[in-house]
């Protein structure tokens, strides 16, 4: 008969996002997770091979609850912007998963038409928000997306880090005024 856990994965998997949510990454440790746990160390062993394991679980975990921010932004009434503000109110209330997901240094550098595909798994989703919702071409839509980014991740990262604080209003103001101006360039035309 196989052992009996005293915990699920799903528990340990848990106290491991809360610790990360509230220190850090760097801080979930076995003997951390243990203690939240209050438990020894040895509980994280006894289902997942080791620390390695856990950290992909916890990514995942962190991944799924940025899914479903940009799932709420894909159901606003402009879908593209919503996206937008939702990844900066991912920030703001998540500052460590954001970190984690969002602000690592990478092996190696992608540029910048690779990196949105490689980080974000909604990618496509969003994209097509774009392209739809602004009669764009695949190519252009990739462009404004790349822009706008570029721009609302510096946001992000502003809050995330506690650099700064913007309102929902000058979010939003700051937000379409680049989009305007990124759209105009593009297209070539005025937008408004």
């Amino acid at each position: 008969m196989p052992p009996k856990f005293k915990f699920t994965r799903e528990q340990i998997i848990q106290a491991a996002l809360d610790i990360t949510r509230q220190e850090g990454f760097s801080a979930v440790t076995a003997r951390a997770v243990g203690a939240k746990l209050h438990s020894s160390s040895k509980v994280i062993f006894s289902l997942f091979q080791n620390m390695e394991e856990l950290q992909t679980e916890i990514k995942r975990a962190a991944k799924a609850i940025y899914a479903e921010y940009i799932r709420k932004g894909l159901e606003e009434e402009l879908p593209f912007k919503g996206v937008g503000t939702q990844y900066i109110l991912f920030a703001i209330k998540e500052p460590k998963l954001f970190q984690l997901l969002f602000m690592f240094q990478q092996e190696q550098k992608p540029s910048v038409a690779n990196v949105l595909p490689m980080i974000d798994n909604s990618y496509e989703d969003i994209l097509l928000s774009v392209q739809n919702g602004y009669h764009l071409s695949r190519s252009m839509a990739e462009q404004v997306y790349r822009h706008l980014w570029v721009y609302t991740h510096g946001i992000a990262a502003l809050c995330a880090t506690n650099m700064c604080v913007f309102t929902a209003d000058e979010i939003s103001k700051m937000i379409t005024q680049v989009f305007r101006g990124t759209l105009k360039e593009i297209k070539g035309a005025i937008v408004q």
